[in-house]
């Protein structure tokens, strides 16, 4: 079972390679996808992945099913344009994630024995620094310095701080977190009141920045929470949409507020 299963993968993996090849190729192909660049792509890459993330939290199947899809098109994708310009290949690739995943888990391909997810973690941390030359004086540090090239704000400052408090960098207790945010709050209403633009900015990146140190003291996610509020406004805004019966821009504040109160009200329903 196990075996005939093996193959239709490999077989429909073939596929999908061959398609992606005949679409970059000279002859015949894609001309958008001869186009391409591996740095034209970057938003397309980011675009997949947050809709894979979405698909997942809508537990929809046939959802998960395309936008894993279209992600793994963008691994192909770009491990064919490497493979036309003879830099790597899409089998390297795979056996380099192959390797990594094998030497970052010795609990279960080696002699370690771990008794804990907090094991396994710590463990990862330290084969990750062993295979970077990284030495433990250096490795935080660095770590920041990648999250805040790599990952979206909003993340990059939950991982930040979470890494400085683990390192000792901490508030003794949640009531300094709060004070800290009321500090960050009065000073961005102060800066505010002037017009440097850049004082402003400043300010209210230490607010926000605070409020994700707020959100892992009380193990909030804070990109799960605003995505949240997007989706409940839009559905909130879709349905005064509904309700109207005739463009928003043509009624008063109050006549909104109401439309608003109400699509609030019948979304609350059961």
């Amino acid at each position: 079972m196990f075996e005939q299963t093996y193959q239709m993968i490999m077989a429909a993996l073939e596929d999908l390679i061959k398609v992606v090849a005949q679409l970059r190729s000279p002859e015949g192909g894609c001309p958008w996808d001869l186009a391409q660049t591996p740095q034209t792509l970057i938003p397309y890459v980011i675009e997949e992945a947050y809709e894979v993330a979405e698909a997942l939290r809508s537990e929809n199947k046939e959802a998960i099913v395309e936008e894993l899809g279209d992600l793994l098109l963008q691994v192909v994708l770009q491990a064919q344009i490497a493979s036309d310009r003879g830099d790597f290949s899409l089998q390297e690739v795979a056996k380099g994630i192959t390797a990594k995943l094998i030497r970052r888990h010795p609990h279960v391909f080696g002699d370690i024995e771990v008794n804990s997810t907090e094991e396994v973690r710590e463990n990862w941390e330290k084969i990750k620094a062993q295979e970077k030359g990284e030495t433990t004086t250096q490795l935080l540090s660095y770590q920041l310095k990648r999250y805040l090239r790599s990952l979206p704000p909003l993340v990059a400052s939950e991982k930040i701080s979470s890494k400085a408090a683990k390192a000792g960098f901490e508030w003794e207790n949640i009531e300094g977190v709060w004070e800290k945010f009321h500090e960050e709050f009065h000073e961005f209403k102060a800066a505010l009141a002037t017009e440097n633009k850049e004082h402003q900015q400043a300010e209210l990146g230490d607010l926000l920045f605070t409020l994700t140190n707020i959100a892992r003291w009380y193990e909030l996610d804070c990109t799960e929470a605003l995505q949240g509020t997007n989706r409940r406004f839009i559905d909130r805004f879709t349905l005064m949409e509904t309700f109207a019966d005739r463009p928003l821009c043509e009624y008063t504040l109050d006549e909104l507020e109401t439309l608003w109160k109400r699509a609030k009200a019948e979304l609350a329903k059961p």
